[in-house]
């Protein structure tokens, strides 16, 4: 640890800081991706990274959640998981975001939420993740989160000494006006998408995203996966744990994208500063109406007739 203090929960001033993205292979065993995640962990500590965010589904991992059930535990004082990374950050004196644990709601449903924890060992946030994962993949997969996930309402952006972190999870990444809001609205340099990414989507928009995300709101984006296959190969995650700058480039990747380990990188609060200078998005959002014209509406001239005016309801308007 250096002589910065890191054990505050937020800074007038935010402070450099070494981020860690802690790339994991979860599977059906708690206990076993627990002493998993903690010795890579502990690892990331003993390089010097103060700031340490591990992926989706750091606790358990199915194909189908419901499978999870009968092996979580509810987000109190006897869920064995919390207590444990509680201890450890503690031990460490180091900040410590559980990218996310499935934590039992109900004997039917769960929620899929991220936890921030201090130096301390304090839980000082919380996120469910809002975007469920419904889908058909083209390679014939089928995912049904919302069956037994229940999806959170309220975004999240926690204050910590090295800036406001803007808490996502996976699929969130697919919704820009989440990460927009988190940091045009609520100052967010930081954000962090903790995943389990398919393969065909990780093929196809992983690093996309991320980078746009980052160039888009100005902010650091650490980004740890799930890697590798899970339940005898009945799922893959995609894995290409990434930290990217706030000028959309990336700045380490997992040295392996199919094998656990972790990502360093130094986290600079000047270059958002001069990333957001560069391209001030902030006071240039514009407010904006848009018009859908009707293929049959003909005006005299013979041109297309514009419909009424409309708002859009992505617009974000921070001020």
């Amino acid at each position: 640890m250096t002589s910065t203090d890191f054990n505050a929960s937020s800074s007038s001033k935010p402070q450099k800081v070494k981020v860690a993205a802690i790339q994991m292979n979860s599977q059906g065993d708690p206990a076993a991706n627990r002493a998993q995640a903690t010795a890579l962990i502990r690892q990331a500590a003993a390089q010097g990274a103060n700031f340490i965010v591990t992926p989706e589904y750091t606790n358990i991992i199915h194909h189908e959640e419901k499978d999870s059930l009968d092996s979580i535990s509810a987000d109190d004082d006897t869920n064995p998981d919390l207590r444990h990374y509680k201890t450890l950050a503690q031990e460490l004196g180091v900040w410590l975001d559980l990218g996310s644990m499935a934590v039992k709601l109900a004997p039917d449903k769960m929620a899929n939420r991220q936890f921030m924890i201090n130096p301390a060992g304090d839980i000082v946030a919380r996120y469910d993740k809002i975007h469920m994962f419904d889908v058909d993949l083209p390679n014939g997969q089928s995912f049904r989160e919302s069956d037994t996930v229940r999806p959170g309402e309220t975004a999240t952006v926690a204050q910590t000494p090295f800036g406001k972190v803007g808490m996502n999870i996976c699929y969130d990444l697919r919704f820009p006006e989440q990460q927009k809001a988190e940091a045009l609205e609520g100052g967010a340099s930081i954000l962090t998408v903790p995943s389990a990414y398919t393969v065909p989507s990780g093929q196809r928009t992983w690093e996309t995203f991320l980078r746009a995300r980052a160039a888009e709101t100005g902010c650091y984006v650490i980004a740890p996966g799930q890697c590798g296959t899970y339940e005898d190969g009945k799922g893959a995650s995609w894995g290409h744990s990434m930290i990217v700058s706030p000028w959309g480039t990336v700045v380490p990747q997992a040295a392996d994208p199919d094998k656990p380990g972790i990502v360093i990188a130094d986290i600079d609060p000047a270059e958002v500063a001069a990333a957001r200078e560069s391209y001030p998005v902030d006071a240039q959002t514009m407010k904006f109406k848009f018009n859908v014209q009707a293929a049959d509406a003909q005006r005299p001239d013979g041109q297309a007739a514009p419909a009424p005016n409309k708002t859009s309801r992505f617009n974000f308007i921070p001020k």
